[in-house]
Formats: C-alpha cells, sequence, structure tokens
C-alpha cells in the first residue's frame, strides 16, 4: 500500500523538474533573441559621435556654429524678427538712466555752517551716453559760494572706463566763465571709483580736477567711504582768486548706512583746506585758508 501511494509522487517530481528546466532554457532562448534584436537596432542608428560634444579627445578646432536660425525652420519669413530685437534690447541694446547724488549734506563748522552738493545723471545705452554733472557748496545766509554744471558726451572704452568731452559752466564765484571739458571715469582695481578732468576756460585758463572714493562694506548695509579730491591750476586766475598749482584740497570720511540700497542717510567728517596762491587770495579776503567740518546728509540714487 505504501509503495502504491508514493509512486504517483515519485512520477510527479521528474516531470515538473523537467517543465522547469524546459521553461528555462525558452526564455534564455527567449532574451538572446532580444539582445540580438537590440543590437541590431542600435547598429542601425545613425552615429553623432562626428560632432557636437562628441568630439574625440585632441586638439582639433571646434565645429563652426551654425549660420541659420532653427526657429526660421518653423516660422514664417520675418517672424522671428520683432524677437531678436528684443533679445538685443535686453542684453546690451537698451536704453537707460540713472540719477545720483554721491553728497548732499549739511557741514557744521566754527560759526560757520554751510551746505555742500555733488551729484551726476546719465541717460544712454553701454556705450554711448549723455552726462550732466553738477557740485558745490555755500554758507547759511551767505548764500552759494561755488557753483558748476557740466554736459559731456560719455563713451565707454571697456567695461569699467568711461572717456568724457563736452562743456562747464562755473555759475559762482563771479564772474561766470565757461570752460571746454575733457576727463575720464572709472572704476581702478581693488573697486576705487576714480574720476579726473581738464578745463579749459573761454579766456584761456586751465584748470584740473582729481578725485577718489572707495565704499569699505562693515556689514552688507552699513558702508565707511574715504573720498580725497584735489583742484588745480596752470596759471594765476586773479579774477576768480585761484593760484596756479594745486588750489585746494578735500579729505572726507563718511559712514551711509543703507535703508535702501537707493537711499542711504550719512554722518562722517570732511577737511577742506586752501593752498598756495589761493590760500593766499583767501587771507587777504579774510576767509579761512582751512577747516573741519561734521557732516550730515543723504546718498541718494534712482
Amino acid at each position: 500500500m505504501k509503495m502504491l501511494f508514493l509512486l504517483p509522487l515519485m512520477l510527479a517530481v521528474p516531470a515538473q523538474a523537467q517543465d522547469a528546466h524546459a521553461g528555462h532554457d525558452m526564455s534564455a532562448m527567449g532574451d538572446d533573441a532580444q539582445n540580438k534584436s537590440t543590437r541590431e537596432n542600435m547598429s542601425a542608428m545613425p552615429d553623432h559621435g562626428s560632432g557636437g560634444t562628441g568630439l574625440p579627445p585632441g586638439d582639433a578646432p571646434a565645429p563652426s556654429p551654425p549660420s541659420d536660425h532653427y526657429a526660421d525652420r518653423i516660422f514664417p519669413d520675418g517672424a522671428m524678427t520683432e524677437s531678436r530685437e528684443a533679445l538685443f534690447r535686453e542684453h546690451g541694446g537698451g536704453t537707460f538712466s540713472q540719477i545720483m547724488f554721491n553728497l548732499a549734506e549739511v557741514q557744521v563748522r566754527n560759526g560757520r555752517d554751510g551746505y555742500r552738493w555733488d551729484g551726476e545723471a546719465w541717460f544712454g545705452g553701454d556705450i554711448h551716453r549723455l552726462t550732466i554733472k553738477t557740485e558745490g557748496e555755500g554758507a547759511f545766509r551767505e548764500g552759494v559760494e561755488a557753483a558748476e554744471l557740466q554736459a559731456l558726451y560719455s563713451r565707454a572704452l571697456d567695461p569699467y572706463w568711461n572717456v568724457q568731452i563736452g562743456v562747464r559752466h562755473d555759475f559762482e564765484p563771479g564772474p561766470s566763465s565757461t570752460y571746454a571739458t575733457v576727463g575720464f571715469e572709472g572704476l581702478a582695481p581693488y573697486w576705487f571709483d576714480v574720476e579726473g578732468a581738464l578745463f579749459l576756460s573761454d579766456k584761456g585758463d586751465v584748470l584740473g580736477r582729481v578725485e577718489a572714493y572707495y565704499d569699505q562694506r562693515i556689514t552688507q548695509r552699513l558702508i565707511l567711504q574715504p573720498r580725497v579730491e584735489m583742484n588745480l591750476a596752470a596759471q594765476d586766475v586773479p579774477q576768480n582768486r585761484i593760484g596756479s598749482g594745486v588750489t585746494d584740497a578735500e579729505v572726507g570720511l563718511r559712514l551711509r548706512y543703507e535703508i535702501k540700497r537707493e537711499f542711504a542717510p550719512y554722518i562722517g567728517v570732511s577737511h577742506d583746506r586752501k593752498l598756495g596762491q589761493t590760500a593766499d587770495y583767501a587771507r587777504v579776503d579774510g576767509e579761512d585758508v582751512k577747516a573741519t567740518s561734521l557732516v550730515a546728509g543723504i546718498r541718494i540714487w534712482f
């Protein structure tokens, strides 16, 4: 009886093993067929290794850029012209403007408080601009002592420097004078803002000016700005109380806080001094040759 019971089991095991073995062979055959088909399809694909980023290593020259625009293959003729013009304007072909007053301050001196301004506005593109500059100073209850306005054509020499040509007109001190102007402004290495100019008056007088300042960031909003300015003259100009050589110089240190990038109140100290024959003219006129001022003002641009 036991043999009759075990016989079906003994017969069933080889059959299952045989079925499993047969199934294994068939799947393997299927895999081989699939791999063969994949290899055939890949061999039929075009070879992209001869151009683009698939170039072999070496020092061969880069492939030439396409001479046409791909969008022109899809859109009608001229349909992309407006888009290309907009792209040009947004990436170097646009027109921009800015007005900035680096100095707009009240100066507190010993018994003779005053005010001072130094501003610039420009309109144009990355290469060609119209630039307007103005600066001056005065004393409360005494009026404006010096005021000038410059109108300049500014042309970029490179990303950091501009050359400027135009005219300057002095309203004060009298008598008023007009000068032909040639100068430069730009960003020197280590982020120094530098300006310089030569002025030739309608009477043949030659003057010069050099100024520089540097923004030292203490934090993202607190900035310390040292500043130096010197004025020069090639000859004496008695009617304007100017002597030859270095006529006057100003050294200042201002600490500003940028409430917004465009609006920053500041406090600081400024020392002004007349030099040479210009100082002699000031003594004869009963004026101070040097003055140290506490200053408070705003630096603003828009």
